[in-house]
C-alpha cells in the first residue's frame, strides 16, 4: 500500500515567508554550485599569485603560451574576470528565469541579466537573482495575453519576436536602473561588512547566523547577503571570510560530538550518524533537532561559531568561493592558497568550544531523553514550515503523522521521482537508498532520480516527499501516486513501495 500524509499549514508569518524567499534564492544559486568551483580552481591555479600564473588561463599579463610558436602578443587576457564578470551571474540569471517559466523564461531572464551586467561596475549576482526571476515571470504574463489567440503557423515568430522585443526592453531596464540600483545596495553591504571587520566584530555575527541555521532562515541570509558580497571580495583579493560565516561545520561537529559523548537514548545512538551526514555530507539541517531537542544548547553553538570564525579572523582565511554544500570537502576544495592552516584550526578551535559547551550544559540537564528527539524532529519541521528529510533519519521512521490515507494502486510503476526543496542532498540519499532496494528486488526497469519539487511534472508513476511536501508535490504531479515518508534513509515505507512494484510489474 502506499500512504499518502496531509499535514496542515503550521505557519504562515513573516518567519516562513522569508523561509520561501531564501529557499527562491537557494534553488538559482544550488545547481550552478559546479560554475562556482570551477572558478575558484581555475582562480586559484591561474592568477599572478597561483600555482601556474605563466599559463596565461587566469589575468596575467606575463605568459610563456605567448611565445610559443612565434604567437607573439597573447591577447586572451584570461577567464578569471569573465567568468565572474559574465558567466555565473548569467547562470544565475538563466536559472531564475528557467525555475519560473522553463526554457523560454531562462532565455529572457538571461538577457535582462546581461543587461545589468553590461551596466554595472561589481559583479552583478545579486543583479542576476532579481532579472532572472523577473524575465521568466513577466514574460510569462506576455505569453498569457495572446495563449490560444496566434494564428496558425505564425506561433513561432510571434513566440521568438515577443521574447526578443522584451528580452530588449528588460535588458535595456537593467543596463540604466537595475545596475545603478545594485551597485548602492553592494556598497551599504559592503560598507556594514567593512565595519563589522575594521571594529573586530565580525564574530558578533554568530549571535544572529546560528539562531537563523535553526529556524531556516539560513538561505536567505547566505545566498542573499554572504554569497554575493563574498564573490564581490573575492574577485579583487581572491578569497573571502564571508564565505566561512554559515558554511563551516565546525560548531554542528561540536554539538554532535557532545551528543555522542553525554546524550541519551535515541539521541546519543543517532549522533554519530548524524555527525557523519552533517560533517562530509555537508547537509547542516541534520544537527537542527538536537538544538531544538534543549534549546539552550544555542549558547553552544553561537559560541563556536563566534570561535570560528574569529580565528579565521586572526589568520586572514578565507575560501575562493561558496562552500556548498557546507562539507568539509567543500570548504577544502575552495580555501584559498595560504588559508588551509587557518580554515583547519578554525574547524578544530569552532568544534571543540560548542562541544565543551555543550557537554557542561548536557551534564547539568537531569531530565530524560528518550523519545524526545522524534517530538524534536516534528517541532523542527513545523518551524521550517515542511518536512525535513535528512532530520528524519534521527528518528528512524518513528514518528508519524495525523491524517494518514491508505490507497491501493494497480498500475506499472517505472518512474520514481524523489522531491525535496532543493533536489539535492537529502533527497538524493533517499533516492539511493529506494533504488537500490528495487534493484536488488529484480526490477532493473524502474528508474529513480530526485529532484526538487519545482521541477516536478506530471509525467511520472510514483513521487516519494516527506510529509509536509506531499501538498506541493501533489500540485505539480496531480496524476502520480504520491507516498509520504518519515525517514528517507531507512523508512519502512520503501519495503511498501517495493512490494508494489513486484504487485504492478511482476516480480
Amino acid at each position: 500500500m502506499a500512504t499518502t500524509t496531509t499535514t496542515p499549514a503550521t505557519g504562515t508569518g513573516a518567519r516562513v515567508r522569508v523561509q520561501k524567499f531564501g529557499t527562491f534564492l537557494s534553488n538559482m544559486v544550488m545547481p550552478n554550485i559546479g560554475a562556482f568551483i570551477a572558478w575558484g580552481f581555475i582562480t586559484a591555479l591561474f592568477i599572478e599569485v597561483g600555482w601556474l600564473p605563466k599559463l596565461g588561463i587566469g589575468d596575467a599579463a606575463d605568459s610563456w603560451v605567448a611565445h610559443i610558436g612565434g604567437w607573439g602578443d597573447y591577447a586572451g587576457g584570461g577567464i578569471v574576470g569573465p567568468m565572474i564578470t559574465y558567466l555565473l551571474p548569467i547562470l544565475i540569471g538563466y536559472t531564475g528565469g528557467y525555475n519560473i517559466y522553463k526554457t523560454r523564461g531562462g532565455v529572457v531572464g538571461a538577457i535582462a541579466t546581461m543587461g545589468a551586467i553590461a551596466g554595472g561596475g561589481v559583479p552583478m549576482f545579486m543583479g542576476a537573482m532579481v532579472m532572472g526571476p523577473l524575465g521568466g515571470w513577466s514574460m510569462k504574463k506576455i505569453d498569457a495575453l495572446w495563449d490560444g489567440k496566434i494564428k496558425p503557423g505564425f506561433e513561432m515568430l510571434v513566440n521568438n519576436f515577443s521574447a526578443g522585443i522584451w528580452g530588449l526592453l528588460l535588458a535595456v531596464f537593467g543596463f540604466f536602473v537595475m545596475a545603478n540600483l545594485v551597485e548602492r545596495v553592494a556598497g551599504w553591504l559592503g560598507d556594514g561588512v567593512d565595519f563589522l571587520v575594521s571594529n573586530n566584530v565580525l564574530p558578533l555575527t554568530s549571535v544572529i547566523i546560528e539562531p537563523a541555521k535553526v529556524l531556516f532562515l539560513n538561505n536567505a541570509l547566505n545566498h542573499g547577503v554572504l554569497t554575493p558580497l563574498g564573490l564581490d571580495e573575492a574577485a579583487s583579493s581572491g578569497k573571502s571570510v564571508l564565505f566561512l560565516l554559515e558554511a563551516n561545520p565546525a560548531a554542528g561537529l561540536g554539538l554532535l560530538l557532545a551528543y555522542m559523548f553525554f546524550g541519551k537514548g535515541m539521541a546519543k545512538a543517532s549522533a554519530p550518524g548524524a555527525a557523519i551526514i552533517h560533517f562530509f555530507g555537508g547537509i547542516h539541517e541534520i544537527y537542527f533537532p538536537y538544538v531544538l531537542m534543549k534549546p539552550i544548547l544555542i549558547i553552544a553553538m553561537i559560541g563556536g561559531g563566534m570561535t570560528q570564525i574569529f580565528v579565521n579572523v586572526i589568520f586572514d582565511a578565507g575560501l575562493r568561493a561558496p562552500a556548498a554544500p557546507g562539507s568539509i570537502l567543500a570548504v577544502y576544495a575552495n580555501t584559498a592558497s595560504g588559508s588551509y592552516l587557518g580554515v583547519t584550526v578554525s574547524v578544530i578551535a569552532g568544534a571543540a568550544v560548542t562541544f565543551a559547551i555543550a557537554a557542561v550544559l548536557l551534564k547539568l540537564d537531569k531530565s530524560e531523553e528518550d523519545g524526545d528527539l522524534v517530538a524534536a524532529t516534528a517541532q523542527m519541521e513545523a518551524t521550517k514550515g515542511k518536512k525535513s528529510s535528512v532530520a528524519s533519519t534521527l528518528t528512524g521512521g518513528a514518528a508519524t503523522a495525523a491524517g494518514t490515507a491508505t490507497a491501493t494502486v494497480t498500475r506499472e510503476i517505472r518512474n520514481i521521482v524523489f522531491a525535496c526543496d532543493a533536489g539535492m542532498g537529502s533527497s538524493a540519499m533517499g533516492a539511493s537508498v529506494l533504488r537500490k532496494k528495487i534493484h536488488d528486488a529484480g526490477h532493473p526497469e524502474v528508474t529513480v532520480v530526485n529532484k526538487a519539487i519545482a521541477n516536478l511534472e506530471d509525467d511520472v508513476d510514483l513521487v516519494v516527499t516527506h510529509q509536509d511536501l506531499t501538498d506541493r508535490a501533489r500540485q505539480k504531479s496531480p496524476s502520480a501516486v504520491h507516498v509520504s515518508v518519515d525517514n528517507f534513509m531507512a523508512s519502512p515505507r520503501y519495503d511498501e513501495i517495493v512490494s508494489m512494484v513486484d504487485e504492478n510489474n511482476g516480480a
